[in-house]
């Protein structure tokens, strides 16, 4: 273990700035930021986006420069494996591809940009090791298989002749953990490594990464904007905005005693599991800066607006000479539930559950294979193509990622505007008072009418994506996973915009969703999803208070509390591999039959294999 004597800081950034070049002159990313990285010690570092976290690290690897960026001033002091501190900063390029990888390993937000999609897992894991090791093939090979076990990928012989295409995100994610770790770096740079993923993942890789740390003694630098995982993980925090640095301190100070302004703003805006407990229904988070802000329940109606009997949808896998089916991905299996005029209903699950599936199933964007679903008197499964057209002025949809449903060539009131022009529901100058109208509603300067979707932050586009599902007034909005891409206080105002605007004009929800803690806030009611099926369905002050199933209970050990006195340890996270959905063309699925525990709150009694 760690020499306790030496406790010379692994990394010191010392008044860092870099500046980026743009056709209007310099733009700073990181004005003037200071701290050091302890061996054997986990910094937070949390911000939003454009604060600056990201660039300090890249600055770190000297990677920065390749996104047009130039390290200004300060100094970047790394103390090598050799002994001797050198100032990255000034290293030269042989120097920098001695260090990169070999003594500060890094593990990156996106793992499929990481990956290269043309090599198998084994060869990306070997190739750093032979570069850095000097390894025989056979050697890298034995420590690549030792590295996937250590990350507990299963069947990690099978994983190395892979690409990565073939993996799941967390596996992938797993994957690119290993790299980073496969020459035991002094210094682990891990940038919002789990923000993809799904809590159960997330929870066991930030497990996973406090075992190493603690096993090797290698330092942790890790950027999030996730309270809750910094809660988790950390050591130390270090609180940034706009490329500064606001605050520092142990995680117990920040979080029970934050001092700047904004620190307080973060944790404001942050939902905590648990913290709707005894209240029966959503209501909006008081948000600091938002002075008099009148919080009050939203009731809803209890007259069913949506109801879907026995919904399964399988998508075909296709094999052999002649292409035929020879299996089925079994992705919706037998869902049935009523969503009520006014009130939310969320899916929660983890990612390959069904539940998007299930969101498009709905709005009949991939044709179920049986199954009813009626909004209304509307009979939706018995539509032709023209009257499903029709119908999908009551329902419309919010997508997960708000850049690629928005069209970037076109202005966004016109983006806005184009659902009324495709059903003539206005014409002439209403359209643009009903557009201006609906970005008033969404909280947007009406400024930004003119603007296209690459001028505005993701939080921005998103409302957009809101104000246009809104322009035909729909009684039905489905939300797949709407706020997972957001920073925390987008996120809080994002959640509580759509809760205004549902008690204002009594749209139902329909809300996906990995984030216990936010459906929490949002939902009357809750579906539990795995493997196709809903497990556990009620109230969501049952389901949350008093869970049944099985799956219901381990989702939410898993989920981070935004404490760090709520710590979770490895021995908690008790997760079954989930099984695979894909059954041979002949296979029979049992019904879905459930038992009622209380009024209203069902438990899925089917073997669902968990």
């Amino acid at each position: 273990m760690l020499d306790q004597v030496d406790t010379k800081p692994i990394a010191q950034l010392k008044g860092l700035r870099v500046e980026f070049q743009t056709k209007d002159g310099p733009v700073v990313g990181v004005e003037d930021v200071s701290f050091d990285v302890q061996p054997g010690e986990t910094v937070c570092v949390v911000g939003e986006s454009g604060s600056g976290k990201s660039v300090s690290s890249l600055s770190l690897m000297r990677l920065v420069e390749f996104g047009g960026g130039k390290i200004a001033g300060g100094q970047l002091l790394f103390d090598r494996q050799s002994g001797g501190t050198v100032d990255l900063a000034r290293a030269d390029g042989d120097a920098m591809r001695g260090i990169r990888g070999n003594e500060i390993g890094m593990i990156f937000q996106e793992p499929m940009t990481a990956l290269n999609p043309v090599f198998t897992i084994g060869r990306q894991l070997t190739e750093g090791l032979r570069l850095h090791k000097s390894l025989t093939r056979s050697q890298a090979e034995a420590r690549a298989l030792e590295l996937l076990r250590e990350v507990r990928i299963p069947e990690p012989e099978r994983r190395l002749t892979q690409y990565p295409h073939e993996l799941s995100g967390g596996m992938r994610q797993r994957v690119v953990i290993a790299m980073a770790l496969a020459c035991k770096p002094r210094l682990l740079i891990a940038d919002e490594p789990t923000t993809a993923l799904d809590v159960t993942i997330q929870a066991e890789i930030l497990a996973l990464m406090d075992r190493l740390k603690r096993e090797t003694g290698t330092a942790v630098m890790f950027i999030t904007h996730d309270m809750a995982v910094v809660a988790q993980v950390a050591d130390r925090v270090v609180v940034m905005f706009r490329g500064n640095k606001v605050e520092e301190g142990p995680v117990a100070e920040i979080f029970e005693n934050p001092q700047h302004p904004y620190t307080k703003a973060l944790l404001a805006a942050v939902p905590k599991l648990g913290e709707m407990a005894g209240k029966p229904l959503p209501e909006p988070m008081r948000l600091l800066g938002r002075g008099g802000q009148d919080i009050k329940p939203i009731p809803g109606t209890t007259e069913p607006l949506l109801t879907v009997k026995n919904l399964t949808t399988r998508f075909p896998v296709k094999g052999g000479f002649f292409r035929r089916t020879v299996a089925n991905v079994h992705a919706v299996e037998d869902v049935s539930f009523t969503l009520n005029k006014g009130q939310t209903l969320s899916l929660v699950g983890e990612s390959g559950c069904g539940k998007s599936s299930a969101g498009r199933s709905i709005l009949r964007l991939v044709e179920p294979q049986s199954g009813e679903i009626r909004i209304g008197d509307t009979d939706v499964m018995a539509l032709g193509t023209a009257q499903l057209r029709q119908a999908r002025l009551d329902m419309q949809m919010i997508f997960q990622d708000p850049f690629a449903s928005l069209n970037p060539q076109m202005q966004l009131s016109d983006q806005v505007a184009e659902p009324i022009h495709n059903f003539g529901t206005l014409t002439g100058r209403a359209v643009q008072d009903r557009v201006a109208m609906l970005f008033d509603r969404v909280e947007l300067p009406r400024s930004f009418m003119r603007r296209y979707p690459h001028e505005l932050s993701g939080g921005q586009r998103q409302r957009v994506a809101i104000a246009r599902a809104l322009a035909l007034n729909p009684k039905l909005i489905i939300a797949d996973e709407a706020v997972s891409a957001l920073d925390v206080s987008v996120q809080a105002q994002v959640l509580n915009l759509m809760m205004e605007l549902q008690e204002q004009l009594g749209v139902s929800y329909l809300f996906i969703s990995h984030d216990m803690a936010v459906v929490e806030r949002v939902s009357h009611h809750v579906g539990v999803m795995y493997l196709g099926r809903i497990v556990e369905l009620g109230p969501r002050a049952k389901v949350f208070e008093n869970p049944q199933h099985p799956y219901t209970q381990a989702l939410m050990k898993a989920v981070p509390i935004a404490d760090p006195r709520q710590r979770k340890a490895e021995k908690d996270l008790n997760f079954k591999p989930i099984p695979s959905p894909i059954h041979p063309v002949d296979y029979h699925a049992p019904p879905s039959q459930y038992h009622e525990i209380e009024p209203g709150h069902f438990v899925l009694t089917t073997d669902s294999g968990y």
